[in-house]
């Protein structure tokens, strides 16, 4: 068989490159960032974007908080740490269904999934063991709520948002006694390291 001139048009080529290219590019899959670039679309002219981005760090946080949480029920050596990781579970859940209906009600998009930040130290502890489990955890929860503890305190003091503003002020008394828990236990991991 023999081919005559073939011509293509010079747009199917256009198109063609157009969707190797597209196929080629790196596809944003962080729930996360998905979440922020849809609420960015609904909200930029509103004065609610700083509002819309702590629900959405409160939400990634929160769902780590609870996947620590069931992972160091399992992974933890002490009873200590136990105890401390299932109330993070019991407690962040809570939060979590409380958000996930502020944020339905205010047609604010919540991630699904954990972030690719979050999911990356979630993956990190699960690769520790026994003490040096602990010791990781705790000091992961110490670092968290540090954090936490500050966004939530900025936005019950400068958010735009009343409900959100009057939520978060109502989980700070929580999460500081989380931060105090999780010092206590970075504490005792610490201590019973030296003890080696």
């Amino acid at each position: 068989m023999v081919m005559k001139n073939l011509k293509i048009s010079p747009y199917v080529l256009l198109l063609s490159g157009a969707m190797i290219f597209a196929s080629c590019s790196p596809q944003n899959n962080d729930s996360k960032e998905i979440a922020e670039d849809a609420n960015e679309e609904k909200f930029d002219d509103t004065g609610l974007k700083n509002d819309t981005d702590f629900a959405v760090t409160a939400a990634d946080g929160g769902m780590l908080e609870v996947q620590l949480g069931e992972l160091a029920k399992t992974k933890a050596s002490s009873e200590e740490v136990k105890m401390f990781a299932d109330m993070m579970v019991t407690d962040h859940t809570k939060a979590n269904e409380e958000l996930k209906a502020l944020a339905a009600k205010k047609n604010i998009t919540l991630p699904t999934a954990l972030s690719d930040k979050s999911r990356k130290t979630y993956e990190d502890l699960s690769k520790q063991t026994g003490n040096d489990f602990d010791e990781a955890y705790a000091s992961q929860m110490v670092e968290d709520h540090e954090k936490t503890v500050s966004d939530f305190k900025k936005q019950a003091d400068n958010g735009n948002d009343p409900e959100l503003k009057s939520w978060a002020a109502g989980k700070v008394p929580a999460l500081e006694h989380h931060l105090e828990r999780a010092k206590q236990i970075e504490a005792l991991a610490d201590s019973l390291k030296n003890k080696k």
